[in-house]
């Protein structure tokens, strides 16, 4: 009997499991793994996911790109989404709030402060296309407050992407550069090298929202993924990898 009744709660449970697709901001990928990993097996629901720049993802959309949701870095995207009328407006929510953090593979050359940019002791400094990725914007912005963006513009290397960016610094293309907290950081431990946590006050806030995209406002996959982001067990997954709930 036992067993009769499982065999028909995991038939239940794949008769009603369905797909989406899925457009994530490229730097929650760490994070988006193991939290996928665990929806899947607790809803049977199939995620397919595609990374990018968060400018680059909206204008895959605004192009017809065949998306049911979208995990963004920013605020801002979700808006223009739900003022366009490519989102459900009342979707929108903040899932999490990243961290702006200076990193560099070589544990002697970032300091707690940030000082390491005034001295200019390094050829190149990689961040992430301010054109399209918020924390490339976000890095932007603080060179401006620190007064060193005309100083540095020769020094600057441009990922396309946030993760492509710390692909540069950890091949060594570039000395140190911009990425998010959830790069270099999981389970209370910080990747080999030096950093600098930079202070929120020096860039616009950096919340970030998912919209259920115009596609996907019937798609159950999508749906359920949405409301898994509030669960406890997707929060915590979140701050594991260095996010601010």
């Amino acid at each position: 009997m036992q067993r009769l009744l499982f065999l028909l709660l995991l038939w239940w449970g794949q008769a009603q499991a369905a797909e989406a697709l899925v457009a994530v901001a490229a730097g929650f990928k760490p994070a988006m793994e193991p939290l996928l990993q665990r929806f899947s097996a607790e809803t049977g629901h199939q995620i397919t996911v595609s990374y990018g720049a968060v400018g680059q993802l909206y204008a895959q959309i605004k192009h017809g790109a065949p998306f049911d949701l979208l995990l963004s870095a920013d605020s801002l995207v979700p808006a223009k989404l739900a003022d366009d009328g490519l989102g459900v407006a009342d979707s929108r929510l903040t899932y999490a709030r990243s961290e702006l953090v200076l990193y560099s593979t070589d544990p002697s050359l970032v300091d707690k402060e940030g000082a390491v940019l005034k001295t200019g002791h390094f050829a190149h400094l990689a961040l992430p296309n301010p054109k399209v990725a918020v924390h490339g914007t976000a890095a932007m912005a603080v060179l401006a407050k620190l007064g060193l963006a005309e100083q540095l513009a020769p020094k600057l290397v441009e990922g396309g992407n946030i993760l492509q960016t710390f692909q540069q610094i950890q091949t060594g293309n570039a000395e140190l550069g911009f990425v998010s907290l959830s790069l270099i950081y999981e389970g209370g431990h910080f990747a080999p090298g030096s950093y600098w946590r930079v202070p929120a006050s020096l860039h616009a806030p950096l919340a970030q929202q998912a919209i259920l995209l115009s596609r996907g406002a019937a798609n159950a996959a999508a749906q359920d993924l949405l409301h898994y982001l509030q669960s406890p067990a997707a929060r915590a997954i979140m701050q594991d990898h260095g996010y601010l709930i």
